[in-house]
C-alpha cells in the first residue's frame, strides 16, 4: 500500500472520529437546555496553545452564530470556573463582579443567570459547560448540581476525545503520511481507559481492512 492511499485512509478514520465527538458535544448541550429549561447551554474547549476559550458546542440563543468564537482564557465567570476548577451557580449575573457582560453582548446575549461547571478530565481542565437562563420554576437543588456534573463527565471525555483526534490530524498532517503517524496512534492506546479506546480501536481496524484488502491483491 503507497503512503498516498495510506494517508487517505488514516485521514478519513480521523475525520469521522473528530466528526461523531463534536456531535455528542452538540447532543450534550441541547439535552442540558431541555432538562433545565434553559434559554441556552454551550460548552467551551481550552486551547491551551493559544490560552483561549473557544465555543465548541451551543444549544439555544446563539447556536448559529458562536460556533468557533474565542475568547480569553480568564474571560468572565466561564474563566474562573476554569481556573479555579470550582462549579458556580449565580442566579444574578448583574450583582456578580466575575460576569464579563461586555464580552456577553458581543455574542448578541446576556445572560441574567448561569450555571458552570468545569470539564475535567486526567488532572487537567480542558474547558467549561455553561448553562444560561434556567426556567425560575425549577429552583436550585443538589440533585440539580449532581446532574450537572453527570453532564459534564460526558462533556469532559468528549472532549478529551475530540483534543486527540485533532492532534492525530496535525500530526498526519505534518508527516504527510508517512507510516510512523500509524505507531502513534496505537501508541496512544496505552493512555485510554476503556470506553476511550473504542473510537481509536475502530480507526485501526478499519485501517487494517483497507491494509489486508490490499495485500490480497
Amino acid at each position: 500500500m503507497n503512503d498516498q492511499n495510506l494517508q487517505a485512509a488514516v485521514s478519513a478514520g480521523v475525520m469521522s472520529a473528530e466528526s461523531e465527538h463534536r456531535a455528542l458535544l452538540q447532543s450534550i448541550v441541547e439535552v442540558a437546555r431541555a432538562i433545565f429549561s434553559a434559554r441556552a447551554a454551550s460548552i467551551f474547549l481550552h486551547d491551551e496553545e493559544a490560552d483561549e476559550l473557544v465555543f465548541e458546542a451551543v444549544a439555544g440563543e446563539g447556536s448559529d452564530s458562536l460556533l468557533g468564537t474565542r475568547f480569553p482564557s480568564s474571560t468572565g465567570v466561564a474563566g474562573w470556573v476554569l481556573v479555579t476548577r470550582q462549579p458556580l451557580i449565580i442566579d444574578d449575573l448583574e450583582q456578580d463582579p466575575r460576569h464579563a457582560r461586555e464580552t456577553a453582548e458581543s455574542t448578541g446575549y446576556v445572560p441574567k443567570a448561569m450555571m458552570t461547571v468545569p470539564l475535567l478530565h486526567d488532572e487537567r481542565a480542558l474547558g467549561v459547560l455553561n448553562v444560561l437562563d434556567r426556567s425560575k420554576e425549577i429552583e436550585f437543588s443538589l440533585g440539580q448540581m449532581e446532574l450537572l456534573g453527570l453532564f459534564a463527565n460526558q462533556a469532559a471525555i468528549a472532549l478529551d476525545l475530540l483534543q486527540r483526534a485533532r492532534h492525530a490530524r496535525a500530526v498526519l498532517t505534518q508527516s504527510g503520511g508517512d507510516a510512523g503517524v500509524i505507531a502513534r496512534i496505537a501508541s496512544a492506546l496505552e493512555g485510554l481507559d476503556e470506553e476511550q479506546r473504542e473510537p481509536v480501536l475502530r480507526l485501526l481496524g478499519a485501517l487494517d481492512d483497507v491494509l489486508r484488502a490490499d495485500v490480497s491483491f
